[in-house]
């Protein structure tokens, strides 16, 4: 069985194509920074159409390298939410056409659960339950997951997600999009630190984050200041520190709690050098990230939970394309 996996949630159009054992054939991923990245975020319309205009070629590519036609494809499995509208009806739309003209079942998948399920594509010995931290530049939620691999919401961002805070603050210090590995660099460069920021609600007794006091705090500094290349670098460690401390330690009070020693740290801040390398100290708990390449949005993971859902038959022969823009776990 070969599934097809396509991935068009946002800015990334990602393909992949995975096995009957859940091992990845190959994969293949285009980002759409650079066209995003003079406007300091996405602009949905332009990332609908590169989505458009990459899909078949990306396709094509991925299907002729491996060998493998359509005929080979026995399940199409396609992010339906959450996301920006336009990128997911351009998925959905080539993933149901796909599917209807080659007499292909297809599978809808939730992409907060392809990242949540991300890392068990290389950690082979992973299985629930396992606390799970998603964070990205739309998300951070913190949840349990069971043994049958149902997912509970511990806890989620009161307002701004720890990759905006990343995105917003970088933007302030004239720094790239996105803001997160630009913040990253740039703290590798710092020599003192002589800023301290607020680590929010890491004393509440719940599981909920909350950043929008922690960039308002950042933005008061940087106005009141000279924006000098050592100034540039302190904050963006401090910021980095803050954002840091306040996941692993919500992370780990939520261990604790349920007894529950493993954690898997997923979504595209998860590529964060400093949050893998602060998870790897902790003696109390098992920290397991993605790959790299599957942090980000990606096909891989995709057609990875699409694996997971055809072994409880989720796969279906229904071409009727409704995208849902504000999906949930």
């Amino acid at each position: 069985m070969n599934i097809l996996g396509i991935e068009s949630s946002c800015d990334d159009t990602g393909l992949a194509i995975i096995n009957s054992s859940g091992i990845i054939i190959d994969h293949i991923t285009s980002s759409q920074h650079e066209i995003h990245a003079k406007y300091g975020g996405i602009v949905p319309e332009l990332a609908s159409r590169d989505h458009v205009k990459k899909f078949i070629p990306l396709l094509e590519i991925l299907l002729h390298k491996n060998r493998i036609n359509m005929n080979d494809i026995d399940i199409i499995a396609f992010t339906n939410g959450p996301g920006l509208l336009g990128p997911l009806l351009a998925g959905a739309s080539l993933s149901k056409t796909l599917g209807w003209s080659n007499n292909i079942p297809t599978i809808a998948v939730n992409h907060l659960e392809a990242h949540i399920y991300s890392p068990m594509i290389t950690e082979k010995n992973l299985k629930p339950p396992f606390v799970s931290l998603l964070v990205s530049g739309g998300h951070t939620i913190l949840s349990s997951v069971d043994e049958n691999f149902q997912i509970n919401t511990l806890g989620t961002t009161l307002d701004d997600s720890a990759g905006e805070c990343f995105d917003k603050i970088a933007r302030k210090l004239n720094l790239g999009y996105p803001g997160g590995p630009e913040i990253a660099k740039r703290s590798e460069l710092s020599n003192k630190n002589n800023f301290n920021f607020p680590r929010p609600m890491i004393r509440s007794n719940d599981y909920n984050f909350s950043f929008s006091g922690l960039k308002t705090h950042a933005l008061n500094t940087i106005l009141a200041i000279e924006l000098t290349n050592e100034n540039i670098n302190n904050i963006s460690y401090e910021l980095q520190s803050a954002i840091v401390d306040t996941l692993i330690s919500k992370s780990i009070k939520a261990s604790k709690d349920l007894g529950i020693k493993d954690i898997v740290i997923t979504g595209g801040v998860s590529a964060n050098k400093k949050l893998r390398e602060d998870f790897s100290l902790i003696k109390e708990c098992r920290a397991y990230f993605p790959d790299v390449k599957f942090s980000t949005d990606n096909g891989a993971m995709i057609a990875y939970a699409g694996f997971l859902k055809s072994k409880s038959s989720a796969s279906k022969k229904n071409y009727t394309i409704k995208p849902n823009p504000s999906l949930s776990l």
